[in-house]
């Protein structure tokens, strides 16, 4: 099984949209994953049609409770199950951000969710670089970077390698990394740009698949619908799919 933490510390760079279209992609292809909504804004939640979800439903009753992963995961669309999340998921930082153990309560509690039938995790962290996202770095095997086409997310994937790396010494392992360029518009020649030098910059762990600007990527969460249900014959369904299918044959996915 591979968990994957989908994480960048910039807003609007697309992380909740890979999330879920990604997770989407992978139940198209048979798989069964399991997205975790571990950002208190509940982004990944409200895009899969789940509101207004109660603390003790939420996976905030796993951090503050001890609730199981499994008793809090909602099937949210066909092949794709997800244990959202909750308002009070941001009393965890002040609540725990002293306790140094609990930065591994989630990598604990998805060993014991006995999830055999699920190759992929993936987790939509908390864009700020605290127990929560700490969390999903220590449960994770593998983070997708996403970043926008745009001069300031591109500084900001600098300070996100650089944070993985002193990660990787504490923790004594390696984070098998992928970047993925969204946002790409091809009619600009800024996105070329951006994409060109995060090429230049990061190598061969950038995805050659880019994901276009779209409108129906922007609108599909109004109707609680991953792109492929929303618009089956987009760009944006494109991309995911061509996505899915790259980060298949690099095996950065479990099969």
């Amino acid at each position: 099984m591979s968990v994957i933490a989908v994480f960048n510390q910039k807003g609007g760079v697309g992380k909740t949209t890979t999330t879920f279209n990604l997770a989407a992609a992978l139940a198209r292809a048979g798989r069964t994953p399991v997205a975790i909504d571990l950002d208190p804004q509940s982004h990944l939640s409200l895009a899969a049609g789940v509101r207004n979800v109660p603390s003790a439903e939420s996976v905030s009753a796993f951090f503050q409770h001890s609730v199981p992963l499994a008793q809090l995961e909602q099937n949210v669309a066909p092949g794709i199950r997800l244990v959202p999340a909750s308002l009070d998921l941001s009393k965890i930082d002040s609540l725990y951000g002293a306790d140094v153990s609990m930065t591994r309560k989630l990598k604990a509690g998805i060993e014991e969710a006995g999830w055999t039938d699920t190759p992929n995790v993936l987790i939509d962290c908390c864009p700020m670089l605290g127990v929560l996202t700490l969390n999903a770095l220590i449960a994770a095997d593998r983070v997708l970077i996403p970043v926008s086409a745009d001069y300031l997310s591109l500084q900001g994937v600098h300070r996100i390698n650089a944070a993985l790396d002193v990660l990787q010494r504490k923790l004594g392992r390696t984070f098998v990394r992928r970047v993925v360029v969204t946002r790409y518009d091809a009619r600009r020649k800024l996105s070329f740009r951006i994409y060109r030098e995060v090429q230049e910059t990061f190598g061969p762990i950038v995805c050659e698949t880019r994901i276009h600007e779209s409108v129906s990527l922007a609108e599909s969460p109004m109707h609680a619908k991953d792109i492929f249900a929303f618009a089956p014959s987009s760009q944006g369904a494109t991309d995911y799919r061509m996505l899915r299918e790259e980060l298949d044959s690099t095996g950065f996915l479990a099969p």
